[in-house]
Parts: structure tokens; sequence; C-alpha cells
């Protein structure tokens, strides 16, 4: 089996000669920044990684993520996307996954930050209204809520879906059927 840690030549060349120096300094410059916030960082070559993953705490996801978009050495101010996974039975339950890529720098970062069964997130939507959506599609799929949301609502499910599908716990088959189409809220449309 091939092991990511490898590198692999492409027209653009390998990933971690291009950028490796880049994503160190970066790096670096986070720890000092963000101290004891940054709980860990996996780097490519070293982890099984094609992009430095930063773990930081939740109080500080949305201060570290703001600063990675305006200062200048790091410039991430494309939002690509943002999800979560479930890690159960692991604690703390789930991991709050942001993708950011810099147009100047042609590179890519990986946020992460845990969160347990119940706790709130903090929206980003102040940040990047991109995640408006996206943030409503985790909590539709996950359950997990995020705090300051504009309009935390299902996305993907119907309004009476009970649960949410892509939690561990969730049944494989947990089917539920509505005989009648959802009621439309007048307050939703548009003139």
């Amino acid at each position: 089996m091939d092991d990511i840690r490898i590198p692999v030549d492409t027209a653009y060349g390998d990933w971690n000669t291009r950028f490796g120096e880049i994503w160190k300094t970066q790096a670096a410059k986070l720890r000092e920044k963000f101290g004891d916030s940054i709980e860990e960082i996996k780097m490519p070559g070293e982890s099984a990684t094609d992009m430095p993953i930063v773990y930081v705490k939740k109080a500080r996801v949305i201060e570290l993520i703001k600063f990675l978009k305006e200062d200048s050495a790091f410039d991430y101010a494309f939002f690509s996307d943002l999800t979560a996974t479930d890690e159960q039975p692991d604690e703390p339950r789930f991991e709050m996954v942001y993708h950011l890529y810099s147009m100047t720098q042609h590179t890519r970062i990986r946020i992460k930050t845990r969160i347990r069964e119940g706790e709130e997130c903090p929206t980003l939507v102040g940040v990047w209204e991109a995640a408006n959506w996206a943030e409503r599609e985790v909590w539709d799929m996950f359950g997990i809520k995020f705090t300051g949301h504009p309009d935390l609502r299902r996305i993907l499910m119907d309004e009476r879906w009970v649960g949410h599908p892509l939690r561990k716990d969730y049944p494989i088959r947990g089917y539920q059927i509505f005989p009648t189409p959802q009621e439309i809220d007048p307050s939703l449309l548009s003139d």
C-alpha cells in the first residue's frame, strides 16, 4: 500500500518540496502567536497528511482562522470548506474541520478543533459569510450547534427528521417516511 508520506512527483512537483519551508515557517509563527492554544500540528512528510493540520482549542479557533485570513505572511483568504467528523468512541467526540487556501502562495491548510457531545462551536459566519450553509449542513448531519449562527436550521433533511444521519450511532437503516410534503414557511420565501 502506498504511504502518503512518500513524495510523488506531479506536474507541479512534490508538495512537501515545494511548500515545506513555507509550512514550517507558518507553523512556527502560529505556535509563537497562539502558544498553548495550539494543541498539535501535523506536517506533511512527518504525518500521513497532504497539508499541515493545526489542532487549536475551540475557544480560539475563530481568532486563529481570522488571523490566517488577514495576516499577509499567511494570506489564507479563500475559505474552501468546513465539515466535521464523528470520532466516537473517542472523546471529544467530534472534530470540526476547516480548509483554507492562499491564492498568493498556492498553499492549503487544515484547521481542526475538538468538540465534546453537546458542546457548541463558535460560528465562522462573521469571518466568511460562505460558512453559513456549511455550518447548517454540519448541524443537520452531525447535530453540532454553532454559537451566534444567524439561521441555524436543517438544510438537507426534512425539518421533521429526527436525528443526525452522519453520526456513527445513527442506524444504518434509519429511514423516516413522511407521507405528506413538508409545509413551506412563508417567511422564508423571497419576493
